[in-house]
């Protein structure tokens, strides 16, 4: 094969993929007329170019393709039949290429069937335009007599024809300008009528601009940019001399750190520098946009919505985001298959979606971003989300765990059963999936670069699949540890923090490492990390034995995808970038190991896998309790909260949630000054008003004050305790209390009894009219909806409305509250402010009503600073339940009471 054809062939594949996915977007917007130019040149090209190379099957099958989109470009519909057409035109291209590259010759063949189809479609007639309706017949002019001093209108007619206008004075040179620019298309401008000429010179050159702007606008991008085509064996071997000089510049330094001859370090600094920017260059050479393995998405998207009857948008962000070549091309078929999926599985049929309150079409998301040292990639569907339970019930089916196991597992651990070979739970097979192949082949091909793949589903509501892979497999950052006599670099890309441990007993404020059921764990920041060792996952043994020392040295707590785990090692040393080699074929089958390099010293050292760790921690989890992973992820459901423990009142505890506090401050007492017989300071360049935290409390007049801060907007508050204790995670088990409004109940923190304030109880004391603010809508027993657009007002009220025995899911606007009311059907009741940016709580309210079925009947609470008469007007007319003023806790949870008595007759009659 001589060089031209093989550079007609790398062309020809680039213009067609290029004509593929710009007749996807060309349908979606047929006006588009700089599209349709791109898409005639590409076509137009290919075919002058096999007229010239003699090769006469692709010149008349491109012909006939271009034939069409001329029809296009003179007006002629476009339809998705035609759109159809051209795109089998093109597969029969790739094709024909495909075999042309295999053999060196065009292969013998017929195209009458796509040849005759594009013609026949191409000399059909355009739709005749609707002949325009019959003028109207208007009724008699009636005429009346003159009056002294008016004119009839043809005397105005006249006067008006007969004035100067434009045309009269001497701007001629501005129309006849543009002329010359012009080419006359056909002879047939030069015999028009004489009358006729200046109106084509006048309207021609308002519309011709456009074209050559945009024509010189790509010419002009296209000078700039210029490029070279390089063989990919030239790059991989560059990369490779690159790698060994970042060897030898380790060795050096490692040298360098040895002696302490300055003589020769200040050339060996700038020989450092230079090898980084060197790398840095060399690696720009292998990165390529991931939208290189998007490029054919939108066609794949475009003919399973016509396969499947769906109506299914993709909508594509990031596609500028560089990868390395090599993990590029080994992440298309993967994405190709997710997206797949999605738009079988995921996305529901156009009645369904109605059905659900959703829009017509469905979405597909494809988004990609930099976070770290690694490149995520979101494929998320607006669809019906994961079945749990029917993976759980083939689960258990296929023996992939045992029943009770099953059960015990979370929802994120239940949706990667779909990761194994050949689990599906289609109910039927078709062309496009159900066999239940793909899926583990997707997350084998992720984890072989060195990636995680995770999941995240809500019934009713869609899914989303992220994938974080490393920016390149070549050179990468690692942190380099010793674990019995052997060093290890283990990837800095899944390493989260460096803990070190003592043995128990030894220092009380030290970690340590505690047995739970004999399994060794970190109780670190009140969360339980599953610890192994990387001699005993040498010995195959994911657990610790009882008898093994593992009471010192560093844990380093490392994270793939939702797992986290602690590995123990002797010693840290340092962070070193290494070349990447793969292992020997006969270690290849280990998983504990990615692959080994060669460090600055010149001692081989083996690459651990934190992928093959998390898979040996989590297989000895499934028989122990020693797994935080499901610890976490179970108790995260749990009411859960983190609290600001103090001093206040005759020594006794107190604590707030700490989301609800901006900052703690220790401040000069004789700073506090008192205007009008109120507590203030001046902070940050305003006045804040102190309140004391308990009756208790007197503000100090010398040596330091503590505060406790809230603020909400420009608006801040500094609540006076004696002593700030502690921050603590607990579950809260509190009783709301009766006869003191500043408090919420009171609830045991680390054995302690403690006293929750209710923080709205101190709010007015500050500022009157601190009412403003945002909130969530709130759902009554078992579950209610809690709406206001301020966090601060929704983290107050949330603890309090838990306590009373609510299950509290907040919103922040009144949008997000029609999506949870139309996708969850758990919410009973709704409480929401009504003074809201935006859409207000009224306007969330009639949405509901008018949207029927149980939401037009659902209870409603409206909060409100003021209460008007027209606000009481609108809410009677909404059928709104109650008006509560915002910081009025009783009254809030009185209304609440009684929408709850008034359900249970009802309750009583259905049960």
């Amino acid at each position: 094969m001589d060089d031209l054809l093989r550079e007609f062939l790398v062309e020809s594949a680039e213009h067609l993929d290029t004509v593929d996915a710009e007749l996807v977007r060309f349908e979606q917007d047929p006006n588009n007329q700089q599209i349709l130019r791109n898409i005639f040149r590409l076509v137009h090209t290919i075919k002058g170019t096999c007229g010239f190379l003699g090769l006469p099957r692709l010149e008349a099958l491109a012909h006939a393709a271009e034939t069409l989109m001329g029809r296009f470009r003179d007006g002629y519909p476009v339809s998705g039949a035609s759109v159809t057409l051209i795109l089998a035109t093109l597969d029969r291209l790739k094709a024909i290429l495909a075999d042309l590259e295999a053999t060196g010759s065009e292969p013998a063949g017929a195209d009458a069937d796509l040849i005759g189809a594009l013609e026949q479609m191409a000399s059909e007639e355009a739709p005749a335009a609707a002949a325009p309706p019959p003028p109207p017949e208007l009724p008699p002019i009636v005429e009346r007599e003159l009056k002294p001093g008016e004119v009839s209108l043809e005397d105005l007619e006249r006067a008006f024809m007969e004035a100067p206008g434009p045309d009269d004075f001497p701007a001629a040179p501005a129309i006849e300008a543009p002329a010359p620019v012009l080419e006359a298309p056909a002879p047939t401008f030069e015999s028009a009528p004489e009358p006729a000429a200046p109106v084509q010179a006048a309207e021609r050159p308002a519309a011709a601009p456009s074209a050559p702007a945009a024509e010189g606008g790509e010419s002009a991008v296209a000078a700039k940019v210029q490029t070279i085509r390089v063989n990919v064996d030239t790059i991989e071997h560059l990369m490779t001399m690159v790698s060994e000089l970042v060897l030898t510049r380790n060795q050096l330094l490692e040298i360098a750190r040895r002696h302490e001859d300055s003589g020769y370090k200040v050339p060996l600094q700038r020989l450092s520098h230079v090898t980084a920017e060197l790398q840095e260059g060399v690696m720009k050479t292998r990165m390529q946009p991931i939208g290189n393995a998007w490029q054919k998405l939108p066609r794949v998207v475009r003919d399973l919505s016509a396969e499947l009857g769906k109506g299914i948008d993709l909508v594509m962000s990031g596609a500028e985001t560089e990868l390395d070549r090599q993990v590029l091309d080994v992440i298309k078929d993967p994405l190709t298959h997710m997206v797949r999926n999605s738009a079988d599985h995921g996305i529901e049929a156009t009645n369904e979606r109605l059905k659900a309150g959703k829009p017509a079409r469905g979405t597909i998301r494809l988004s990609a971003y930099h976070e770290g040292g690694t490149i995520t990639i979101e494929i998320a569907d607006d669809g019906k989300g994961l079945d749990l339970a029917a993976i759980r019930k083939k689960a258990v089916e296929r023996n992939l765990a045992p029943a009770a196991d099953v059960e015990r597992m979370t929802d994120a651990q239940v949706a990667k059963f779909i990761f194994h070979a050949g689990f599906s739970t289609a109910k039927a097979v078709t062309s496009v999936s159900g066999r239940g192949v793909g899926m583990d082949v997707v997350k084998t091909n992720i984890e072989t670069i060195g990636g995680v793949v995770d999941i995240a589903t809500e019934l009713g509501r869609g899914t989303t699949f992220t994938i974080k892979i490393p920016l390149t497999l070549a050179i990468v950052s690692a942190l380099i540890v010793k674990a019995g006599e052997q060093r290890y670099a283990v990837p800095q890309i899944a390493v989260l923090e460096l803990v070190r441990v003592d043995p128990k007993g030894e220092n009380k404020s030290t970690n340590s490492i505690e047995r739970i059921h004999g399994a060794p764990v970190l109780r670190l920041r009140e969360r339980l990390l599953p610890i192994v060792t990387l001699e005993g996952l040498m010995r195959g043994q994911a657990t610790v034995e009882e008898g093994e020392l593992v009471e010192s040295g560093f844990v380093v707590v490392a994270q793939v995808g939702r797992q986290r785990f602690g590995v123990l090692v002797d010693e840290v040393f340092h962070t070193e970038e290494i070349v990447v080699k793969p292992m020997s074929s006969k270690l290849r089958h280990i998983p504990l190991f990615a692959g080994n390099t060669i460090l600055g010293d010149g001692a081989v050292v083996l690459i651990v896998d934190p992928n093959g760790v998390a898979k040996l921690v989590g297989q000895s989890a499934q028989s122990g309790a020693a797994t935080e992973t499901e610890v976490e992820e179970t108790e995260a459901g749990d009411a859960k909260a983190t609290l600001l423990v103090f001093k206040g009142g005759a020594g006794g505890f107190k604590a707030v949630p700490l989301s609800l506090v901006t900052r703690l401050e220790e401040i000069d007492a004789s700073k506090i000054e008192h205007l009008g017989g109120r507590p203030l300071i001046q902070y940050r360049g305003r006045l804040m008003p102190l309140v004391p935290a308990d009756p208790g409390i007197v503000i100090r007049s010398e040596g330091n004050q503590a505060l406790v801060v809230f603020s909400d907007g420009d608006r801040a508050m500094g609540l006076v305790v004696d002593e700030i204790v502690d921050i603590v995670e607990e579950r809260l088990d509190i009783e709301i209390s009766a006869d003191r409004s500043d408090l919420i109940g009171s609830a045991v923190l680390r054995g302690r009894a403690t006293d929750i304030i209710n923080i709205a109880h101190f709010l007015p004391l500050a500022y009157d009219d601190w009412a403003r603010g945002p909130r969530k809508t709130v759902v009554k027993a078992p579950s209610l909806l809690l709406v206001d657009d301020s966090a601060f007002f929704r983290d107050m009220l949330t603890p309090v409305l838990k306590a009373a025995g609510y299950g509290v899911t907040t919103a922040a606007s009144a949008d997000e509250a029609m999506g949870l009311l139309k996708g969850s059907a758990g919410i009973d009741l709704v409480v929401s402010d009504l003074d809201m940016p935006g859409r207000s709580g009224f306007d969330l309210v009639a949405a509901m009503r008018k949207s029927g079925g149980r939401l037009a009947e659902m209870p409603v609470i409206a909060l409100t600073g003021t209460v008007a008469a027209d606000a009481i007007e609108q809410a009677r007319r909404l059928a709104i339940s109650d008006l509560v003023a915002k910081f009025d806790r009783s009254g809030l949870l009185a209304a609440l009471a009684e929408i709850g008595e008034a359900a249970e007759p009802a309750a009583r009659a259905a049960a």
